[in-house]
């Protein structure tokens, strides 16, 4: 193997950027004119940020780069650096270390959440959750510390938009890993330059609009160092080619338009398949390169509680998105029953309350962790990813429920409003209840069934339902929690305690009265 020059400018801790603030949003969309080979529909695409299938998409994560330039929304978003740059960034490409920075973290997620409704699930923070750990211990990786000394600089400094990309394809699952080599990411050799890499991940969400992907092996144990591996591959890098899915927002671009589908426009994150042919992966991207290590790299980075960290802010914000979509459908389509419709609709509040709650435990009970990070609370953070999929699903079932066929009476194009002949017949038949137009009511039943009906919706019930794998695992790491951290010995002490004040004779509490007196069976 080639050993990594120390001295190299590009793997030690090198100087500044030189930026002061992140990215702009246009130097994102410039970014992504690189060449990058995108398929679908059968044809590359030439400039992700001018095709039909992306470019509303691109222009919908700019949006978060600018929020850094805005007055309105800076304040929350900027605290310094930690690299010596002068500059500052988003709080959650920092190492956290204390709650405050934490809650700061919180503060700015959340403002890009608001811009992006709660429909951004792979905004660039969310792969800051991983990033932070090669600032918290990156003497960790070894021989490969001075890449993790890089890429925490370059990623706080540009705010970098960084894709994730550990899911194998669905093939051969139940063989061991080396069995797939002509489908899993591995090794093919080794050279001065870096890795020649093959192989695929899947469900790349949102990768063919990144500017670096985030790519590892994951779970599956493995043997043969050439699948052991974890890096940061380069977007654009010969041999790395990205398979589209059919696009939400192409579709409704064709046959539809903003108004019949407004989210699917211009909010569809592509789950790209990712393949590497024999596509260079400089030696100064790699950061785990070996059996033992790439085994240990989720326990011992810890970064899962920082995603889930995240993910709450980002779920909580759609939740609140679709509640108020729901509230707004029913009252322009009148309740028979309000009670029962305002009892569905408060059985998601309090979820969403819920949810709140726990965000907030991660951080008042957090704690420091490894490189003195400071961690959201792993009781929270489990119990967030175990209830938040059947919460998603339960709302979809009240929107469909109390809003009904009312998702479904509906014209079929936003040209019908512009249609003389069959406009006077919309506005009489097609209004809401209260005085709502048909206008009005057209566009708040068509955001609702992007949301919960369309594809675009049930892709994101999908992606809910798998965020962080099936709820029984976190329901089992919530029991191995609580055996191993003395929360399970506390409940069963309290039974303990409990049963010390009774016997078979009777009470042995001292002030606790005895039944001689009045007991009818006697011993």
């Amino acid at each position: 193997m080639t050993t990594i020059d120390q001295s190299a400018p590009n793997q030690a801790a090198p100087e500044g950027t030189g930026r002061l603030l992140p990215q702009t949003g246009e130097e994102y969309l410039e970014s992504l004119r690189d060449g990058r080979e995108v398929w679908i529909y059968g044809e590359r695409v030439d400039d992700v940020t001018t095709h039909p299938a992306f470019r509303n998409s691109a222009r919908s994560m700019a949006r978060l780069y600018d929020a850094f330039h805005t007055p309105e929304t800076a304040g929350s978003m900027l605290r310094p650096t930690d690299t010596g740059s002068g500059g500052q960034t988003h709080p959650f490409f920092k190492v956290a270390r204390s709650k405050q920075d934490l809650r700061d973290c919180v503060d700015a997620i959340q403002t890009w959440q608001d811009i992006g409704f709660g429909w951004i699930g792979r905004s660039p923070d969310y792969k800051a959750a991983m990033l932070t750990s090669l600032g918290a211990i990156p003497e960790w990786y070894g021989e490969y510390e001075p890449n993790a000394r890089f890429w925490y600089k370059e990623a706080q400094e540009k705010v970098l938009h960084m894709a994730h990309a550990i899911a194998n394809p669905p093939v051969d699952r139940g063989l061991p890993v080396e069995d797939t080599r002509d489908v899993f990411v591995h090794v093919e050799r080794e050279t001065d330059a870096g890795l020649i890499v093959s192989g695929a991940k899947v469900v790349a969400t949102g990768s063919p609009l990144t500017q670096n992907i985030f790519v590892s092996h994951f779970m599956a144990p493995v043997q043969d160092k050439a699948f052991a591996l974890t890096f940061i591959a380069p977007s654009a890098g010969k041999g790395i080619k990205y398979l589209a899915r059919a696009s939400y927002e192409q579709a409704a671009a064709t046959a539809s338009s903003p108004f019949d589908y407004p989210l699917s426009s211009r909010l569809d994150e592509n789950d790209a398949i990712l393949i590497f042919d024999n596509a260079l992966i400089p030696w100064e991207n790699v950061l785990v390169y070996g059996v033992d290590k790439v085994q240990e790299f989720g326990a011992a980075t810890r970064w899962t509680a920082r995603a889930i960290l995240q993910s709450s802010v980002r779920f909580t914000t759609k939740l609140e998105f679709v509640i108020g979509a729901i509230q707004k459908a029913v009252q322009v389509t009148g309740m028979r029953d309000p009670k029962a419709v305002q009892a569905q609709i408060g059985e998601l509040i309090a979820a969403r309350n819920m949810l709140t709650g726990l965000r907030d435990g991660m951080i008042e009970s957090a704690e420091p962790g490894p490189g003195g990070a400071m961690e959201p609370n792993q009781k929270y953070t489990r119990a967030y990813a175990a209830h938040a999929p059947g919460i998603y699903r339960r709302m979809r079932e009240v929107a469909q429920t109390v809003v009904s066929s009312g998702l479904i009476y509906l014209n079929s194009h936003a040209t019908d409003f512009s249609t003389p002949e069959i406009r006077p017949l919309m506005d009489r038949f097609m209004r809401g209840s209260n005085g709502t137009t048909a206008l009005d009511r057209s566009r708040i039943m068509k955001t609702l069934w992007d949301a919960v009906g369309s594809e675009f919706g049930g892709r994101h019930d999908l992606y809910e339902l798998n965020y962080f794998g099936q709820p029984e695992a976190h329901y089992l790491a919530s029991f191995g929690g609580a055996m191993s951290d003395g929360t399970m010995a506390r409940m069963e002490g309290l039974v303990d305690r409990f049963h010390e004040d009774y016997d078979l004779d009777g009470w042995t509490a001292p002030d606790l009265i005895a039944a001689d007196d009045v007991r009818t069976i006697q011993p």
